[in-house]
């Protein structure tokens, strides 16, 4: 779905919801109230965040393995597979499994380390270590209560922040505002900080502050015809980028997050660019929700997230990653 307007202002809508937004976030709070934390016998750094729609999490799970296998450690990622059908505990092989089978993210995270997909988090931890994980990174699962973690890290994107601080159906919250914020060890804030949130978060937790970075490849586009289209959390970030690359975007194509695209769909958009003297562009996460033979035709534009501070982040996930003495491991 594609987010409402009034989950970033507000207004009568978002009222008339509230009742069902408390519902929705006493649900949540009685579901880790009834569950048992398993601890693995790895640490366990999650990535999280506190809205629905991206924030960047998935570019900060891949910054942060990327640091941690530079440390000689086996990373696993573990995820749900939104958008998959496998339940799981399944290891994401790209060669064999398409994103309506494992879901997007986990696609672009086994590029990086092994990945695996698992409904029941506790099951996918324990496939995970046996396989040689020596640390699981957890892309999203902040309010899954299955797994102790050893560092939570909560992504804000700096533009939207927190939307109009009501939970879901009445604001983009997944959980009350105030009860996430307090589960956080620190914050990752990307992008310029729109809404002043840095101030406050720093009263919770240390704050990171990091921002999306094209690569080489996507800088090539710079004076290039473009026809955009994504269907990520918020799209309209994605044409920002575009347009800050100096490509010349001609036309846009805004989809709800996550997105199954169609063959023919696709191919009415490359057939539309292709006539206007363009090239099909969209994100790393669209790109893998194409069929192989349309990929071709369509340009990735990929982005890394880079760190102001690299240091503070490598303080924290070494206190996380380190090891723990074995009397202190519960297992489960």
């Amino acid at each position: 779905m594609r987010a409402p307007e009034f989950w970033q202002h507000g207004g009568v809508a978002s009222a008339l919801l509230s009742p069902l937004a408390l519902l929705y976030g006493a649900a949540g709070l009685l579901r880790e109230r009834a569950v048992k934390p398993w601890r693995p016998p790895v640490p366990v750094i999650c990535v999280g965040n506190l809205t629905v729609g991206g924030t960047g999490k998935t570019p900060t799970a891949l910054a942060i393995a990327h640091m941690l296998r530079g440390w000689d450690l086996h990373v696993a990622f573990l995820s749900r597979g939104y958008g998959g059908a496998l339940r799981g505990p399944v290891r994401v092989d790209p060669a064999n499994h398409d994103a309506r089978a494992v879901g997007d993210e986990p696609l672009l995270l086994a590029r990086c380390a092994p990945t695996w997909v698992a409904r029941d988090r506790k099951d996918g931890a324990r496939v995970a270590i046996a396989d040689g994980a020596d640390v699981i990174v957890m892309d999203d699962g902040l309010q899954n209560p299955a797994l102790k973690k050893d560092l939570s890290l909560v992504v804000v994107d700096g533009e939207s922040g927190f939307g109009n601080g009501r939970v879901l159906p009445a604001g983009p919250l997944r959980e009350p505002l105030a009860h996430g914020l307090e589960r956080a060890q620190a914050f990752v804030l990307v992008g310029p900080d729109r809404t002043d949130l840095r101030t406050r978060l720093m009263r919770q937790a240390p704050v990171l502050t990091a921002s999306l970075v094209p690569d080489a490849a996507a800088r090539a586009l710079t004076g290039r015809k473009v026809h955009a289209f994504a269907g990520i959390g918020r799209p309209e970030k994605f044409f920002v980028t575009l347009d800050a690359l100096g490509a010349r975007r001609t036309a846009s194509h805004a989809f709800a997050d996550h997105h199954p695209y169609t063959d023919a769909e696709v191919a009415r958009l490359i057939d539309a660019a292709t006539a206007d003297g363009a090239i099909a562009v969209t994100t790393a996460k669209d790109l893998v929700r194409l069929t192989a033979a349309l990929r071709q035709r369509v340009t990735a534009v990929n982005v890394d997230l880079v760190f102001d501070d690299v240091t503070a982040l490598e303080r924290l996930l070494r206190a996380a990653a380190a090891p723990r003495p074995h009397d202190a491991v519960a297992h489960g």
